[in-house]
């Protein structure tokens, strides 16, 4: 993988790709001391950066390779990028997508093939997924286009790099390239491309690759010195919730780092992706999918970019369910502190509710959630009680009124197994 390989795919990317807006982030800006701008691949024309990478490797096939029809395995993204490919190459595709893939991804990628995509749904991850597209393949002949893990499909995904130093230049900032590129991290696909573009092209910006806590397969790849398989993923971040790092991907980034130019990996939970997806919403103005905000996530850690760099951090995907957004909300007040929950043993008489009430909770606290369960030959009942405080330093008081009651209660951990019943 070359520079000059991504040169070139810009060609082709550019007949069907929209040229995403570079905005500055005021907000992001103020949190962090940097001058952070935001590439808006989120306005693509399928939503995400896919397109770019699945547009140039189908253009790049023969006749014949397309003749056969293609076939995808993707989280969603992907698919949306093969399914207008397909309709604008004029041929066929079969995509496959796991079941955590959003309903608002599946019908989005109906409407872009059209009669030229049949969809597949099935298996619990994007890997198995992947599994059954390769099946596919072997026993019908079909041209598989890889959601990442390609030359031609880095090469594409690469171009993100180049159009951003073009737009700073053409914005007049004293260095076309900035200090920092701040890139989310799936299969690879992505940052081996444009690490690679950057490092020929401009060796002095550093790019930092961001990925899920519970989806690190490049950071995993790199510990062994080899693409790894993840025992478990979670899935919440779905367009980056990826059990094995690409081939490709990985050798890129493993030979830049060999030359002296190694990419920084950090990861981010959950908790900090949705608060970010929140602010994006509701300051920024901006519809960003976990996997959108997985990069400006990462601003929310120290030491990602310093005061008075000049960042760009890659919005990737706008492809959010809206459905998703009660999740979301919960996950963000839990990570801001906001949102607990305890096991209460409630004594079973009249008016233990009204104390629990009178003393416990501040003025500004809310129950949010009480499930009760009465025992006959019991004194007393277990209740699963969430209070939302009206600030997180509002917690230590709360605490200390729990302990001084004859109540008995136990704080439930995000870090529990239980936990995950309840975001």
């Amino acid at each position: 993988m070359t520079a000059d390989d991504i040169d070139a795919a810009y060609a082709s990317v550019s007949e069907v790709a929209i040229r995403t807006p570079l905005e500055r982030a005021a907000r992001l800006s103020e949190r962090s001391g940097a001058d952070v701008w935001l590439k808006r691949e989120d306005l693509q024309a399928v939503r995400s950066y896919k397109l770019r990478g699945a547009f140039h490797m189908i253009s790049r096939l023969t006749d014949e390779e397309r003749g056969r029809g293609l076939v995808a395995a993707s989280a969603g993204n992907h698919a949306q990028g093969v399914a207008y490919a397909a309709r604008a190459l004029g041929t066929t595709a079969r995509i496959y997508l796991p079941r955590t893939t959003p309903r608002q991804k599946r019908e989005r990628i109906a409407v872009l093939g059209g009669d030229r995509v049949e969809v597949i749904v099935g298996g619990d991850t994007y890997d198995a997924a992947s599994a059954a597209a390769s099946a596919d393949a072997a026993r019908t002949g079909a041209t598989i286009v890889p959601a990442f893990d390609h030359p031609h499909v880095i090469a594409g995904q690469g171009t993100v790099a180049l159009e951003l130093v073009a737009q700073r230049a053409e914005q007049g900032q004293p260095e076309a390239a900035p200090d920092v590129v701040v890139v989310p991290v799936g299969g690879g696909g992505l940052i081996a491309g444009m690490s690679a573009w950057l490092a020929a092209r401009h060796p002095n910006t550093r790019v930092v690759g961001v990925e899920p806590s519970g989806a690190a397969s490049m950071a995993a790849a790199v510990k062994h010195g080899r693409p790894v398989t993840l025992d478990e993923v979670d899935a919440f971040v779905d367009g980056a919730a990826v059990r094995r790092a690409g081939d490709h991907a990985y050798a890129v980034l493993a030979a830049l780092a060999e030359s002296g130019r190694p990419v920084d990996l950090v990861t981010v939970d959950p908790g900090r992706v949705s608060e970010e997806m929140l602010d994006l919403f509701e300051v920024d103005g901006v519809i960003a999918e976990p996997a959108g905000a997985l990069a400006a996530a990462a601003l929310r850690l120290p030491g990602v970019v310093e005061p008075d760099e000049s960042a760009v951090v890659v919005v990737s995907g706008g492809n959010h369910d809206v459905s998703r957004y009660a999740e979301v909300i919960e996950r963000a007040l839990v990570s801001k502190g906001v949102k607990h929950y305890w096991l209460v043993d409630f004594p079973q008489e009249p008016g233990a509710l009204r104390r629990f009430l009178d003393v416990v909770l501040g003025p500004d606290d809310d129950i949010t959630l009480f499930e009760y369960v009465k025992r006959h030959n019991r004194e007393t009942g277990p209740a699963l009680v969430g209070i939302e405080l009206g600030s997180p330093d509002e917690l230590p008081g709360l605490l200390e009124r729990l302990a001084e009651s004859p109540l008995r209660a136990q704080k439930l951990s995000p870090d529990d197994p239980a936990f995950q019943f309840l975001v």
